[in-house]
């Protein structure tokens, strides 16, 4: 039997043979992402910048070296992204899976996923985000159930999990397995929200109960065929506290009618003030995202855990930044983003929701779906300063952060960057610093453990911890045995074209290995 050292030389022997210079890959055409426009209304203002085709602009890390190596290399490896949440069945392809007729189906109750949203202040009023989706959820028996959450657990199952492990795989599943409703019409019903998140403060942080706003909002267009509904509606004044005239956030609950399943929390943002946008995975909890097997269960079987003392930064930033919004961005899809609200509004301060829609379909809209949220909100709030903070482990995340600081000038405040590939010997994706070239120091820092983040004055623009080593090298970096690309000045080793085509090379070969072994569990 081969050891894993001779697969290695196995996957290596073609190049390690050829002695003439390794010619370009061949370019790749790069598949149109599936995306269905919702019906709605995407602008929250008429001053705000028209919104651009995103996709268009977009260029897809799948288009690199990688993609010119053939079809053994893993997505995950391709994209920089593990897609273990990509492909998920929907509508009809559920239906057919579970054996569902149309009468059993129209037995079932509506239910719906409702996101919390955050609203602007125009000269209008106040205009408010509602997006989520509208499902039926079918009656699966405990053995297909278990059959199904097999599915998604590499190396174990169900049958050998703890009981309460197996309880929690066996729910998620079956919030993946609906049946998204198309065409229904949504209300909705506001009322000021006393509390909600987990800051140690009263209320919970991120905002303050709102001192009116009751009122029945009918959504102005039916959810678009998976289900969707997403856009801004006008909503009434009745008592709330103008966005010109408080520099507060604003706190309401939204709950939707005929159905128990469709409760929100809504956040009113004024025009001016500073919010931070955070990435979830591997910054907020412990998801090792970068390491499938454990990625999978840590994602849908075991309780979701706190990275470190991330919830002492954010409740401390909560507590000592005045009127501070936090808003989430996961690119998860929408199915499973319910375990990530709970764990969320039960850990960290309270604040408003962005998840990966149905609409976005396939895995260049999946690339895609961080930019595209990204920019709704930044044109949502063109006068407010943005701090993001994520971690290294997502391509997406090294490209578009950095892209923000040119697209919108003077609205990043700052950028945090956990570096997994430091601090995880599990992380063996590269990522991309050169995004980061032109971009002063001052406001970004890439940072070890949440205690890298106390005593910043972020509220006045500082970022940067000097004692905190970067050793950015504005290349490829995090490269298998230690390669990292670019010329940074930083401490970064510097390579040739050459070298960094041989060392993807090499990463792609242990990629196809990986990908093989993966393939095994």
């Amino acid at each position: 039997m081969l050891t894993v050292y001779s697969l290695v030389l196995v996957a290596l022997l073609p190049f390690i043979s050829a002695s003439a210079a390794v010619p370009r890959p061949a370019a790749v055409a790069q598949e149109q992402p599936l995306i269905t426009p919702s019906p709605a209304t995407w602008d929250p203002t008429k001053t705000a910048k028209s919104r651009r085709d995103v996709l268009s602009d977009l260029t897809s890390d799948i288009d690199s070296v990688l993609s010119g190596l053939g079809s053994n290399i893993p997505s995950y490896v391709a994209s920089g992204v593990p897609n273990f949440f990509q492909g998920f069945p929907s509508g009809s392809a559920v239906e057919s899976s579970l054996g569902i007729n149309s009468s059993q189906l129209a037995a079932l109750p509506t239910q719906v996923l409702n996101i919390p949203g955050y609203g602007n202040w125009t000269d209008q009023g106040w205009n408010l985000r509602f997006h989520g989706n509208v499902f039926k959820q079918p009656n699966i028996s405990e053995s297909k159930l278990d059959d199904l959450a097999n599915i998604f657990l590499i190396g174990t199952s169900v049958q050998q999990l703890p009981a309460a492990q197996a309880s929690q795989a066996k729910n998620l599943t079956a919030e993946i397995f609906v049946v998204q409703q198309g065409n229904e019409n949504v209300t909705f019903n506001l009322e000021p929200a006393p509390a909600a998140g987990a800051s140690g403060e009263e209320g919970g942080g991120g905002a303050v109960t709102a001192t009116g706003g009751n009122q029945v909002i009918d959504f102005p267009t039916p959810t678009t065929p998976e289900g969707d509904f997403d856009g801004f509606v006008q909503i009434k004044s009745e008592g709330l506290m103008d966005g010109n005239s408080t520099t507060a956030v604003q706190r309401l609950n939204v709950y939707t009618q005929g159905t128990n399943t469709g409760n929100a929390t809504a956040y009113l943002v004024p025009s001016k003030g500073l919010t931070i946008i955070s990435d979830i995975d591997d910054i907020l909890r412990i998801t090792k995202i970068y390491e499938p097997a454990q990625g999978l269960l840590n994602s849908f079987a075991k309780p979701f855990v706190p990275w470190l003392s991330m919830p002492s930064i954010y409740a401390n930033w909560s507590r000592s930044i005045p009127d501070f919004h936090f808003h989430y961005l996961t690119t998860t899809p929408e199915q499973i983003t319910r375990n990530y609200m709970d764990f969320i509004y039960s850990t960290y301060p309270g604040g408003s929701f962005d998840t990966r829609p149905l609409n976005f379909s396939d895995v260049s809209a999946t690339l895609s779906i961080r930019k595209f949220l990204l920019e709704k909100i930044f044109q949502t709030y063109p006068e407010r300063k943005f701090i993001l903070i994520a971690d290294t482990s997502n391509s997406d995340v090294m490209r578009d952060y950095p892209a923000m600081v040119t697209e919108f000038p003077n609205q990043v405040q700052c950028i945090f960057l956990r570096n997994t590939t430091a601090t995880d010997s599990g992380d063996q994706f590269p990522y991309d610093t050169s995004g980061f070239k032109n971009i002063s120091q001052q406001m970004y820092m890439f940072f070890l453990v949440p205690d890298d983040l106390t005593n910043l004055d972020i509220s006045n623009g500082q970022c940067y911890n000097s004692s905190i080593l970067q050793n950015v090298t504005f290349g490829e970096q995090g490269l298998p045995f230690g390669i990292n690309l670019g010329g940074g000045k930083k401490g970064g080793v510097g390579r040739s074209p050459a070298a960094g085509v041989e060392a993807t090379i090499i990463a792609s070969a242990l990629a196809i290995l990986f990908g093989a072994l993966f393939s095994e569990l």
